[in-house]
C-alpha cells in the first residue's frame, strides 16, 4: 500500500496522517482524567462533583456522535472541521485555570467532548479517501499504532511535566498537542482526499486523484 500511494503521489499525505493520529491522541479526549486529578488537588473539589462534570462531558460526547457523523459525511472540508474541534477543545480546556465554579467547568468540558467526538468519523473518512477500500484495513491498524504511541508519549509527557511544575502544565501540554495536530491535519494535501469513497460513491482509477 506504501508503494501504491508513492506512485500515486500521495506518500506526503501519508505521512501527515501518521502525524495527525499521533498528536490527535491526547487531544481528541480533552484533559481526561487530568481533569479529575486537577479539580481534586488544585481546587479541593470533592469526589461528587468531579463525577457529575465526567459524567455530564461524557453525556455531550455520546449526544453529538450523530450529529458529527452526519457533519462529516455532508461536508468536503473535513480537515477544517478538525481544525475547528482542535480549537475548541483547547480553548475550552485552557479555559478550566480561570473557571471557578461547578457549571462553567461542566459546560466547557461538554463542549470539548462533543467537539472531540467529530476527530474518529473525520479520520476514518479521511482515510478511505486517501487509500480507497483496498488500503483501508491495513491503514487504520496503522492509524491505531500511531494514536496508542501518541497516548503513551503524551502520558509520559504529562506525568513528568506536572512532577517539574505542578497540574496546571497539563493545560499548556494539551494547546501544543493541539497545535501540532492543526498543522499535521493541514499538511494532508486536499487533492490526495476523495471525499466520494467514504459514502461509497468513487468509481475512480488509482491514478486520478494525483491530478485533481
Amino acid at each position: 500500500m506504501d508503494g501504491e500511494l508513492r506512485k500515486r503521489g500521495l506518500a506526503p499525505a501519508s505521512l501527515a496522517l501518521d502525524a495527525t493520529n499521533f498528536f490527535l491522541a491526547d487531544v481528541r479526549d480533552a484533559l481526561g482524567p487530568y481533569l479529575a486529578v486537577y479539580l481534586l488537588t488544585e481546587r479541593q473539589w470533592d469526589a461528587a462533583n468531579i463525577g457529575v462534570v465526567m459524567s455530564i462531558a461524557t453525556v455531550a460526547g455520546i449526544l453529538a456522535q450523530t450529529p458529527a457523523g452526519a457533519l462529516v459525511d455532508s461536508t468536503k472540508a473535513k480537515r477544517a472541521v478538525m481544525v475547528a474541534a482542535a480549537i475548541l477543545i483547547t480553548a475550552a480546556s485552557l479555559l478550566v485555570p480561570w473557571l471557578s465554579s461547578f457549571w462553567p467547568i461542566a459546560v466547557s468540558q461538554a463542549s470539548a467532548h462533543a467537539a472531540g467526538v467529530v476527530f474518529g468519523p473525520a479520520l476514518a473518512a479521511i482515510t478511505l479517501g486517501i487509500v480507497r477500500h483496498a488500503g483501508f484495513t491495513k491503514r487504520i491498524g496503522r492509524n491505531e499504532s500511531f494514536n496508542h504511541a501518541g497516548n503513551a508519549c503524551a502520558a509520559t509527557a504529562a506525568g513528568v511535566a506536572a512532577y517539574l511544575w505542578g497540574p496546571t502544565v497539563v493545560f499548556y501540554l494539551l494547546a501544543a498537542m493541539a497545535i501540532a495536530s492543526i498543522v499535521s491535519v493541514l499538511a494532508i494535501p486536499e487533492f490526495a482526499i476523495d471525499h466520494d469513497a467514504p459514502l461509497g460513491g468513487s468509481m475512480m482509477p488509482t491514478g486520478s486523484m494525483a491530478t485533481r
